[in-house]
């Protein structure tokens, strides 16, 4: 991975409903640098306490990952926790995703790890949790285009929603918060700033007819990884990424992508 690159990592967290199932989206806080008031989903850059060698005792799946990969698996439950309060951890010696009580006393946490006061693995050591690897599919890898200011090397996993954790934004990178189907999310470009690799995967999420289908599917397929890049066309730049990636759209006006 080039210096100038950042990794990063989020979850799309997913739940049913009667008509399919939603997805739980964050709006971002106009001030911040990178998508600032795009509806997103949890996430953002790896920390260096996200690949500490001692969180492999404290992780229940992954043995598939590699090193690397285990460490963004990390950065995304951490963030995901922090802009959501959804938390994909189980107390050890338990089966089951932590429940909605013991993820409200957790609460004060998503301050502590996001501010640093407090890296994962002391959080995990001290109140006794694991990593629930196990609950995330690897759904999609996005590299921000050479032409950016600000690049960053993204793996996107997707989960279904722990019972019980409805979701709330954090009120500082994200300022709302939304449970939304993929295809209500795409189709508002009025409502909501859904930038080009988001859209493309709602739009893929929403081929999907159920959730148990599109889970399975994400553990059975390994994505491509895309990188976006630019040419010029008649009507102005033309951002493009790779046929082969299993999206329907592959092409759209850089003005239409941000």
């Amino acid at each position: 991975m080039a210096d100038n690159i950042i990794p990063a990592a989020t979850i799309i967290i997913a739940r049913e409903v009667a008509s399919g199932f939603e997805v739980f989206m964050v709006k971002r806080h106009h001030q911040i640098d990178f998508v600032a008031g795009a509806l997103v989903f949890p996430g953002g850059k790896a920390a260096k306490d996200d690949f500490d060698p001692g969180l492999a005792e404290f992780t229940d799946g992954g043995d598939t990952f590699s090193e690397d990969m285990r460490a963004l698996g990390a950065a995304a439950i951490r963030e995901a926790f922090e802009e959501s309060g959804i938390l994909f951890a189980r107390a050890a010696g338990e089966g089951g995703i932590v429940s909605a009580d013991r993820v409200a006393a957790l609460e004060p946490y998503r301050k502590a790890l996001d501010s640093r006061e407090i890296s994962l693995l002391e959080f995990l050591r001290k109140e006794n949790l694991r990593l629930a690897y196990d609950q995330l599919a690897h759904f999609a890898h996005w590299i921000t285009p050479k032409n950016m200011p600000k690049r960053f090397d993204t793996h996107f996993f997707l989960a279904r929603a722990p019972e019980g954790h409805a979701g709330l934004h954090d009120g500082h990178e994200s300022v709302d918060s939304i449970w939304i189907t993929p295809d209500a999310a795409v189709a508002d470009r009025k409502k909501w700033n859904v930038i080009f690799p988001t859209k493309l995967n709602l739009m893929k999420l929403a081929g999907a007819p159920s959730l148990d289908e599109a889970m399975t599917q994400a553990r059975v397929s390994r994505p491509l990884t895309v990188e976006p890049w630019v040419e010029n066309g008649p009507d102005g730049q033309i951002l493009r990424i790779r046929e082969d990636a299993g999206y329907t759209q592959t092409t759209a006006l850089m003005k239409d992508a941000t």
